[in-house]
C-alpha cells in the first residue's frame, strides 16, 4: 500500500477522511488512485456519511456508493450494539482487498452490474443461524465476529492456524471467486485447467469429505514442501485460495516497503534466492517474471518480522516458500495478468444491465439460508 500527499502537501494514508495539517476532509478517489479533497465534484461514499465506515469518493449525484461498497448485498443489523464498529473494521479490511485487486486490473464487477458479480454478506450468528465465513456462487460472507480481536484470536488457536487477520479472510475468498471466474466454465481439456489440477491437484475431489479428512488426521509431515500452508493441504480449492491470498499478500507487502525505500537489498542477511530453473523445472518455458518480486519479499520478511517481535508482537508473516509453491503463486500470477488483459479489452463494451438484490447498507435479514447449508459447498471457511 502506498502513502498519499494532500493537496497541502501533507502525508495522508489510506484510511484517512481528514487533513491535520490544513483541516480538509479527504478521501480515497479509485480512479485516480489518490487521496484527494471532498469537493463539489468527488463526494463521500453513502456509507461513509452517514455510518462512518468509508473513505471512499464517488462522483457528485451518482452513484451513491464506491466501488467498494457497491459490492455489499447485506451488512449487520446496525441497531445492534458494536455491529457498527465491527462492520466499520470489515470494511477497512476489504478495502484493502479491492484496491489491489483494482490495481491489478481485475477489480470485480458488482451484481448491479453482471450476472457473474461479487456480493458480500456481513452477518452475526444467532440461535437460528449459523454463519460461516466461506463463498458460494459469487457471494462472500463474511462472519460478523471475525473483526473482535478475542473472537479471531481464540479460532487462530483453535484451529491451528500460524496467521488470521480479516485482510486475510477478504484475499482467501476473493481466492474463491476468481477461481470460479477462470476455471468454472473451462472445458475438461482446457490446457489452463489442465496445469491448475497438475499443479494443485484434481478439484472434482470430494470437498466435505476432503475437509473432514484433514480436520480428523491434519496434514502431512511434509506438507511444507508442496504446500503454502497446512489449511492448503485439505482441498485443490483451498491450495489454490491460499496461494492466491499469498499473492496478494506479496503484492501489497512489496509495494508498501518500496514505498516507504525499503529493499531487500539493504537486509544485511544471507539470502538464497529461488532461481527459476529450481521453480520452472517442469515448466522451463513458463513466464517467471515474479519470481524476483517473491525473492525480494522471502528476503524482506524475516526483517518485518523481527521489528515485530522487538515491539512485543508475534510473527508478522510466518510463511516460506519452496520451489513447488513458488510455482503455484507464479501461476496464480499468470492468471492474473491474463485476466486483466481480458478485460481491460472488454471494458468498453455496453454491458447489459442485470437484476440484483438492493445494493448498499441494508440490514442482514436473520433468516437467510445458513451458510453451512448451502449448495454446492461453500468454500474457504479459514483464514489465509
Amino acid at each position: 500500500m502506498t502513502h498519499f500527499s494532500c493537496t497541502c502537501g501533507n502525508t495522508l494514508f489510506f484510511e484517512n477522511s481528514l487533513c491535520l495539517k490544513c483541516g480538509s476532509t479527504v478521501g480515497y478517489d479509485l480512479a485516480k488512485n489518490g487521496m484527494i479533497p471532498v469537493s463539489k465534484e468527488r463526494v463521500q461514499c453513502r456509507n461513509g456519511t452517514e455510518f462512518g465506515v468509508c473513505n471512499w469518493l464517488v462522483p457528485a449525484g451518482d452513484p451513491e456508493y464506491c466501488a467498494a461498497c457497491d459490492l455489499n448485498h447485506m451488512v449487520p443489523d446496525l441497531s445492534v450494539v458494536g455491529n457498527q464498529e465491527s462492520w466499520r473494521k470489515m470494511e477497512a479490511a476489504k478495502r484493502r482487498a479491492i484496491y489491489t485487486l483494482a490495481r491489478l486490473g481485475i477489480a470485480p464487477a458488482s451484481r448491479k452490474q453482471k450476472p457473474e458479480g461479487l456480493a458480500f454478506d456481513f452477518l452475526t450468528p444467532i440461535p437460528a443461524l449459523c454463519v460461516m465465513t466461506g463463498h458460494d456462487n459469487g457471494v462472500i460472507t463474511l462472519n460478523l465476529n471475525e473483526a473482535d480481536d478475542l473472537y479471531r484470536e481464540r479460532q487462530r488457536h483453535n484451529l491451528g492456524e500460524p496467521y488470521r487477520t480479516l485482510v486475510g479472510h477478504f484475499r482467501h475468498e476473493l481466492g474463491h471467486y476468481y477461481w470460479d471466474r477462470f476455471f468454472s466454465a473451462s472445458a475438461a481439456d482446457d490446457p489452463l485447467l489442465t496445469e491448475f489440477r497438475t499443479l494443485f491437484g484434481d478439484e472434482r475431489e470430494d470437498y466435505n469429505a476432503a475437509l473432514a479428512r484433514y480436520y480428523a488426521n491434519g496434514p502431512s509431515a511434509t506438507w511444507a514442501t508442496t504446500h503454502i500452508s497446512a489449511y492448503a493441504t485439505s482441498h485443490p480449492w483451498e491450495d489454490w485460495a491460499e496461494t492466491w491470498a499469498q499473492y496478494l499478500h506479496i503484492v501489497d507487502g512489496v509495494e508498501t516497503a518500496a514505498s516507504f525505500g525499503w529493499s531487500s537489498k539493504s537486509v544485511p542477511i544471507p539470502f538464497t534466492p529461488l532461481r527459476s530453473e529450481q521453480v520452472m523445472a517442469d515448466a522451463p518455458g513458463e513466464d517467471a517474471s515474479f519470481l524476483s518480486t517473491l525473492n525480494d519479499w522471502a528476503k524482506l520478511s524475516p526483517a518485518l518480522n523481527e521489528m515485530a517481535a522487538s515491539l512485543g508482537y508475534t510473527t508478522l508473516y510466518p510463511f516460506i516458500f519452496s520451489p513447488q509453491t513458488a510455482r503455484k503463486i507464479l501461476f496464480v500470477h499468470r492468471m492474473v495478468k491474463e485476466a486483466a488483459q481480458s478485460w481491460a479489452q472488454q471494458i468498453a463494451r455496453p454491458q447489459p444491465t442485470v437484476s440484483s438484490p438492493p445494493q448498499g447498507p441494508k440490514p442482514a435479514q436473520q433468516t437467510a439460508t445458513p451458510a453451512s447449508s448451502a449448495t454446492p459447498p461453500v468454500k474457504g471457511a479459514a483464514a489465509a
